[in-house]
């Protein structure tokens, strides 16, 4: 600082000082002390110490906001020297090979998945074939996770569920990684047998899940493989054990009706065997295949006019009275 007592006038404020006033000359301009500020923040500047751009005077703060490059790895500003490469600014220091660290500031260098390598790297990690972690820069040995644009080790990468480190294997749920145990949980199908997740191919029924080689036999416990279930109480049975235990007693044959059913005054035929007692003609509830119960069984209409007229007007007798 300097005294002056002649008319000097301030450069920022262009007033003349007092008598015995401190002023500033800087760059053979001279200031008054309240008017030699940063022109970003307006406050002084800190030891005195100040940067110029365009004939502006600013602290060292934000003349490193204003003009002086951050480093691409140590988000430091860069006061000197400055390695521009791979679309970044680096210290000189700061621009080394992510693999063996060496520097290569003043070598040449290769870029590889967006990383400076140098040469002897870049060869080995080309001939391993393996992939570069773009957050650890270590070649990756295992399986790679790709994720938000970047190949990485899955266990930089918690789980957005458990919070514990990725493995191998994980999922993408609602935008966020989860491991296989909590994405199981929150979105795959669990089989009703072996209350396991299913992730491949998977069975309906009985408003449940199954596994195909879990869906089974409530009885025998074969697999059903595709083939048609019967459903009862809650549980699925193939065709021969559904009728076995479940299924309709022929009239006729005296076994277990397969498929379709004629049922009949409480009596149950296989479609095939429900016939004519009197001449075996095949007999049907619908259609023109008209029939009539003789004896607890069926004639069809042919053989019943065949019967004496007396006895056909007993048998009606006998069903009115019956009704």
């Amino acid at each position: 600082m300097s005294i002056i007592t002649d008319t000097a006038r301030c450069s920022l404020c262009k007033e003349m000082f007092q008598a015995s006033e401190k002023l500033i000359n800087s760059g053979g301009e001279v200031w008054h002390e309240k008017c030699f500020v940063c022109v970003q923040c307006f406050q002084p500047f800190p030891d005195g110490l100040f940067y110029e751009s365009d004939g502006r005077k600013y602290c060292e703060h934000d003349f490193q906001m204003l003009f002086s490059p951050v480093c691409h790895k140590c988000n430091k500003f860069i006061s000197g020297r400055v390695i521009r490469a791979i679309g970044h600014p680096w210290h000189p220091d700061c621009f080394r090979c992510v693999w063996c660290d060496q520097s290569l500031a003043d070598v040449g260098f290769v870029k590889f998945q967006g990383q400076p390598l140098c040469k002897a790297c870049n060869t080995l990690v080309k001939q391993s074939g393996k992939h570069l972690c773009q957050i650890c820069f270590k070649p990756i040995e295992d399986e790679p996770l790709f994720h938000m644009n970047m190949v990485v080790h899955p266990h930089h990468f918690n789980c957005f569920k458990c919070k514990k480190p990725l493995e191998t294997m994980s999922k993408l749920h609602c935008g966020e990684l989860v491991c296989i145990r909590c994405y199981d949980k929150m979105e795959a199908s669990i089989c009703v047998a072996c209350r396991r997740p299913i992730e491949g191919r998977i069975v309906h029924a009985n408003a449940q899940t199954w596994h195909p080689e879990h869906f089974v036999c409530a009885y025998c416990e074969k697999p059903f493989e595709g083939q048609k279930h019967y459903e009862k109480k809650g549980l699925a049975y193939c065709e021969p054990h559904y009728n076995q235990l479940y299924g309709e007693i022929c009239f006729y044959c005296n076994n277990h009706v397969i498929k379709d059913v004629v049922n009949v005054l409480c009596k149950s035929w296989c479609v095939g065997h429900f016939r004519c007692t009197a001449c075996d003609v095949l007999l049907a509830l619908k259609g023109n295949s008209k029939f009539i119960f003789y004896d607890n069984r069926p004639l069809c209409r042919k053989c019943y006019d065949r019967l004496p007229q007396e006895f056909r007007r007993r048998l009606k007798r006998m069903d009115e009275l019956k009704k």
